[in-house]
């Protein structure tokens, strides 16, 4: 094999240039030499001059740069090269991938690349790239556009998105150098736990899904990580024999009949098992298929053959039993589970599987480029239309409302989540998070048919709209042309999609209310003072306000952002009449809809569903968090009082609606200020357990600010603690990292008491 020398190389031979010179030169061409030679073992398709054209120029353009490791910048993207051409990626991907910070961080621009390569590797680059300049003040608004554009772009070509896969999998690699930065390493751990993971996901590419979840595990969570570590390497100690002793029987029970495979025992990852432990609240020990065992055969009618001997030959446990092959996962996953009562009477998961399934489950979508290596654009686009979940996606982040920071929020709940498939009366299958509802179902048919949703049957039964989903679910939505979205249905939707148009109605429709009511409000000052009321007056004074035209005016004087009077003053400057004091009813009328007076403007109400001013405290009952579904219960001479949904207390004041309340929290840019949680604990009664339990809650970032032991015996002690802790999601992570801890025997949020 023989490649060629750059211009530079040549002249650093031909001449008597300094020895350390000589020797960077050629240490840096035997790198380039062993780059391209690796590729090409990778993928024997790829265009080997193209490849080394890219590598040089990437070289040139990055040279002086360095990453936190201290190695030259331009390694960097010629690992995530790397990593692409191991999944079969075609040269155009490769290029892309070794281009791929040019534009963001060299004087190179999209223009160049076209001219030096190609339109094709232009646009991908340019779709992989951040944007440089972002008006958001926020992180998480810069955070938001980023991806917007990365959602658009890949959808285009889903070329884009393994690009960015590779990319981020390289650099939660070399997270580790960022140690006197730890706050930025969880920063992007939490975005790739939260958005790059699930987006691996699904496209089904479960490898790289999995490794960058262990990744971000090991910065979001270090203790839980090694914890879950140490028991795994204890039962690898402890079930070596057993793992062993059921590949081997179950190699002999599929002898027996014949049947030719491959048997293999794998782990499930340590934050697989984590999720886990939080999302069914159980403990390590409780867990069933920590190890999964795969039978990969020759062709699909020989994986119902398998499943049909397991199936004889041991107990199967109920409700563990999923048919991917037939309804295949929306990522393209196939393969059958099902777990039985297995050899020596252990709960074993078994996934049955063709070896192409079996490929396709670790790369997905990048396993097709290993099948058909035409590169082309087209099939690429091709690809990304084919995914329903991307295009509404698409649909979010281009919404006309909502902040950008909102909208994330949106494609978070869209992404991450587990999944139940219904069937609309003609049996197209719908894939929906865990939970879903008619509602949802509704809207991911089309948002037409959610907007319009009266009623819904499953299974030919009329049920309510709040009705959770399950599995083979056949769905049959109910329309009316007068409906609209209603506000309730906020609460108990689950999807992005869903969450986004509700949201987007409610605005308008809120919208237009303050519109009506601002007009009326300055059309009875003119009045008053002896005018006639001109709009056209109001929308020649709309930028001294900062608004773009007399509805944006109306709807702030009606919301309470802009006084009345300040309009009047802005269009008549010169009229000087003191402001007359309003009557009772004008106060009456008012009121509710003005903001009360706060040191901070710009404070978010806490509560949403509040009149402004009203008294309002936290039950301590139940202690509600952000997070949490609540409801406001009105009470004489005391206000308003916040439960969360759920709260036995409630049962008091079920033969009296009227007091009840719908609310909900309150969003703003501050974080939200600690509230407490109670946590009702069972721990073991041996020295250092309060000890062990108190250090795992500091370290969660939770603070424990009462504590009393209701019961205690010879092995075990039951306590309530209150911890102060921002919202739902951080308490259910400080339960998740006690449910981790040996000496915990159990927790649960105390509610109630």
């Amino acid at each position: 094999m023989h490649w060629h020398c750059t211009a530079e190389l040549r002249i650093v031979i031909s001449t008597n240039a300094p020895k350390k010179v000589y020797k960077t030169a050629m240490k840096d061409m035997a790198a380039r030499d062993k780059l391209l030679e690796d590729l090409l073992a990778l993928n024997t398709d790829l265009k080997e001059d193209v490849v080394e054209k890219a590598y040089n120029y990437a070289k040139e353009k990055h040279e002086g740069q360095t990453r936190a490791s201290g190695e030259p910048y331009y390694t960097h993207p010629v690992e995530v090269a790397m990593i692409l051409a191991e999944m079969g990626m075609d040269t155009p991907t490769i290029v892309t991938a070794i281009l791929h910070d040019t534009v963001e961080d060299t004087d190179a621009t999209e223009e160049d690349l076209k001219r030096e390569f190609s339109e094709e590797v232009a646009k991908l680059v340019a779709g992989v790239t951040k944007l440089t300049r972002i008006e958001s003040q926020t992180v998480e608004g810069k955070q938001a556009e980023n991806f917007r554009k990365l959602v658009l772009a890949m959808s285009e070509d889903i070329r884009v998105l393994l690009v960015k896969l590779a990319d981020r999998v390289h650099n939660m690699r070399t997270l580790g150098h960022f140690k006197d930065r730890p706050d930025k390493q969880k920063r992007i751990s939490r975005e790739t736990l939260e958005i790059f993971a699930p987006l691996a996901e699904r496209i089904g590419i479960h490898k790289i899904k999995e490794e960058l979840e262990d990744l971000a595990f090991t910065y979001m969570n270090p203790d839980a990580r090694e914890t879950i570590s140490k028991r795994l390497s204890y039962l690898r100690e402890e079930g070596a024999d057993t793992t062993k002793d059921v590949i081997t029987e179950l190699e002999k029970v599929m002898k027996e009949a014949g049947i030719k495979c491959q048997i293999n025992g794998r782990e499930k990852t340590r934050y697989s098992i984590w999720r886990k432990m939080q999302r069914k609240n159980i403990l390590f020990e409780q867990l069933s298929d920590i190890m999964a065992f795969r039978v990969v055969v020759d062709n699909m009618e020989t994986c119902y053959l398998v499943l049909g001997i397991v199936h004889a030959k041991y107990p199967t446990v109920p409700g563990r039993f999923k048919d991917y092959i037939s309804t295949p996962k929306p990522n393209g996953y196939r393969s059958i589970h099902t777990t039985v009562i297995g050899p020596g009477g252990h709960r074993v998961e078994i996934q049955i599987r063709t070896s192409t399934m079996h490929e396709e489950a670790d790369l997905g979508l990048a396993a097709h480029w290993a099948y058909k290596r035409d590169g082309s654009s087209d099939r690429a686009t091709a690809e990304a239309k084919h995914y329903r979940w991307l295009r509404e996606l698409v649909e979010i982040m281009e919404g006309e409302s909502g902040t950008f920071e909102e909208k994330l929020e949106n494609t978070k709940l869209e992404l991450f989540q587990d999944h139940v498939f219904a069937f609309t009366p003609r049996g197209d299958l719908i894939e929906l998070p865990a939970g879903a509802t008619p509602i949802d179902f509704a809207y991911a048919v089309h948002s037409g048919v959610g907007n319009k949703c009266v009623g819904a049957k499953i299974n030919g039964r009329i049920t309510p709209l709040n009705t959770k989903l399950q599995n083979g679910d056949q769905v049959d939505i109910i329309t009316a042309k007068t409906q609209n979205p209603s506000p309730t249905w906020e609460r108990f939707v689950v999807t992005g999609k869903a969450r986004s148009h509700i949201r987007r109605f409610i605005r308008q429709q809120q919208r237009d209310e303050y519109i009506t009511l601002g007009r009326a409000m300055l059309q009875k000052i003119f009045k008053s003072e002896g005018y006639d009321f001109s709009e056209k007056a109001v929308n020649g004074v709309a930028d001294k306000f900062k608004e773009n035209n007399a509805d944006d005016v109306f709807a702030g004087v009606g919301s309470g952002n802009i006084v009345a009077r300040d309009v009047f003053k802005a269009i008549f400057p010169s009229h000087n009449t003191e402001p007359v004091r309003p009557s009772l009813e004008e106060v009456g009328e008012y009121t509710s809809n003005k903001k009360p007076h706060n040191k901070n403007s710009n404070a978010p109400m806490p509560i949403v569903g509040l009149i402004p001013g009203m008294a309002m405290h936290f039950a301590r009952c139940c202690h509600p968090l952000p997070g949490d579904r609540i409801v406001g219960i009105v009470t004489t001479g005391k206000g308003v009082t916040i439960h969360t949904i759920d709260c036995d207390t409630l049962e008091n004041f079920a033969d009296t609606p009227e007091r009840w309340l719908d609310v909900s929290w309150g969003e703003g840019p501050d974080a939200p200020e600690a509230r407490i949680g109670r946590l009702s604990v069972t721990i073991m009664n041996e020295p250092g357990a309060l000890g062990t339990l108190s250090t795992v809650i500091g370290k969660s970032g939770g603070n424990i600010t009462n504590l009393k032991i209701t019961s205690r015996s010879t092995d075990f002690w039951d306590m309530l603690i209150d911890v102060y802790v921002s919202d739902t999601k951080h308490l259910n992570n400080v339960i998740a990292a006690l449910r981790a801890t040996p000496q915990i025997i159990s927790v649960e949020r105390a509610r109630g008491r």
